[in-house]
């Protein structure tokens, strides 16, 4: 039988080897692979020997880790402009999947995998489902989607390799998802924490109390949270909720992990990819502690390595405590391209979220939307009600958002409050943002 998915609860099969590195020895594999990398990307990725030729580098200049801050970033638009293929650095034959980004806003972004990458990558998401206090035997429910994008499957395939057993059920069909929640009795759900909250909706339109459920730990990812979501979600579920963190253009999910014990940020698995947080405006390495743009190398990939990639997320880099060997990033609180410039103001949806969950009659799910009006510009938060908040909640909601984004970020915005299920979802995903704002002539 499992051990049951408990938070708090450790023991010796919850680590691999690669976790019980030492700090040094972790940093002799981190130089050894980095250089690797560096000379494969060099050797066989013309964009990269480009790169590193018009910055005056070649691969045997990284000498330490510290090296690596001489070698050039990658951002998404150098993969879009290779698109498909030009980024893999092995022959097409070798490559054994390929996964994509949705391309809604350009071409969009190609990855493929080597059969050994995609070991490696059901590895380090099967630690990650380890970490968050699964075990061999357990059923894990995966309703993140399936397809191109590398959720689905990236979970899929870690879970297997853990040795539990996987439901597929993928996006969408809510209703459909809550009926087999209760019947094949999963401990685990990996899921976006904003479509948990409508399966959480779903459970309670039904009249079935969420805390009822097989469910014990819930591994979110795919979107920024915040632990005002992390409180709502435990106390309605009884569940622990924990952090996965992973991008497409990396490996996918399990690039990093929330450990159950310590719920104190996301561990990184430093054996395949080494972090840097860097100025976002000057590309200057920070210190440990220091908050700005999280970038990475990859230390193991084989189809596609990718060498200081620019992921536009911000966080800070702390000192590993449930897992020593590795370091720890605080939850992702905004994007570089997220951020909102209203009227000399800067503000992130993370801000606008933390107002909205402690405002009573509405649910965790809005969008914010931008317009101009002569040459101001204007924010709209759009938020969805509860199906149990009358006219009077709705009236009193408006006001209690607007006053709390005033009085906590220093804007005046607008504020509509919709009826449940309005705002559009894709993938599981709410966009927070959509700028209706008038195109500056090119």
């Amino acid at each position: 039988m499992p051990e049951a998915a408990t938070g708090g609860a450790t023991d010796s099969t919850a680590f691999d080897d690669a976790e019980l590195l030492s700090p040094e020895a972790l940093r002799d594999l981190q130089l050894t692979r980095m250089r690797a990398s560096l000379r494969h990307a060099y050797d066989h990725v013309p964009f990269y020997r480009a790169a590193f030729d018009r910055a005056g580098v070649r691969p045997e200049d990284c000498r330490t880790l510290g090296d690596l801050a001489r070698f050039p970033f990658t951002v998404k638009d150098d993969l879009r402009a290779q698109y498909p293929f030009g980024m893999f650095a092995v022959p097409k034959e070798e490559v054994r999947r390929l996964h994509a980004s949705s391309g809604t806003t350009g071409r969009p972004t190609v990855v493929g995998y080597t059969e050994r990458d995609l070991a490696h990558w059901a590895d380090v998401v099967a630690r990650s489902i380890r970490a968050a206090g699964g075990r061999p035997g357990h059923t894990i429910h995966i309703a993140y989607g399936y397809g191109l994008f590398t959720g689905g499957l990236g979970a899929h395939y870690g879970a297997e390799r853990l040795g539990c057993t996987v439901v597929p059920a993928s996006g969408g069909m809510t209703g459909r998802q809550v009926q087999i929640i209760q019947d094949f009795r999963p401990e685990i759900i990996m899921v976006t924490p904003s479509y948990m909250l409508t399966l959480l909706d779903e459970f309670e339109r039904r009249g079935i109390d969420p805390r009822s459920t097989s469910l014990k730990v819930g591994i979110f990812g795919a979107e920024p949270w915040t632990e005002q979501m992390r409180r709502e979600i435990e106390e309605r579920f009884a569940i622990d909720a924990v952090d996965i963190y992973g991008l497409s253009e990396v490996m996918g999910p399990g690039v990093a992990q929330e450990c159950v014990e310590t719920k104190d940020g996301l561990h990184i698995w430093e054996d395949h990819f080494y972090p840097e947080v860097v100025d976002p405006v000057t590309g200057e390495v920070l210190p440990d502690g220091e908050h700005g743009e999280l970038v990475f190398t990859s230390l193991t990939k084989e189809a596609m390595p990718v060498v200081r990639y620019r992921t536009r997320d911000l966080t800070r880099l702390l000192p590993g405590t449930a897992r020593p060997a590795f370091r720890r990033m605080e939850k992702i609180t905004g994007r570089c391209d997220d951020m909102i410039i209203l009227r000399g103001v800067n503000l992130f949806p993370a801000q606008i979220e933390e107002i909205v969950l402690r405002t009573p009659g509405v649910a965790p799910h809005f969008q914010l939307r931008l317009t101009r009006e002569g040459r101001m510009d204007h924010l709209t938060v759009r938020a969805e009600a509860r199906p149990d908040a009358g006219p009077e909640a709705r009236a009193a909601a408006v006001g209690l958002i607007a006053r709390g984004v005033k009085e906590g970020i220093g804007v005046s915005v607008a504020v509509e409050i919709v009826d449940p299920e309005t705002l559009e979802r894709s993938v599981g995903k709410i966009k927070r943002i959509v700028d209706a704002r008038p195109r500056d002539p090119a």
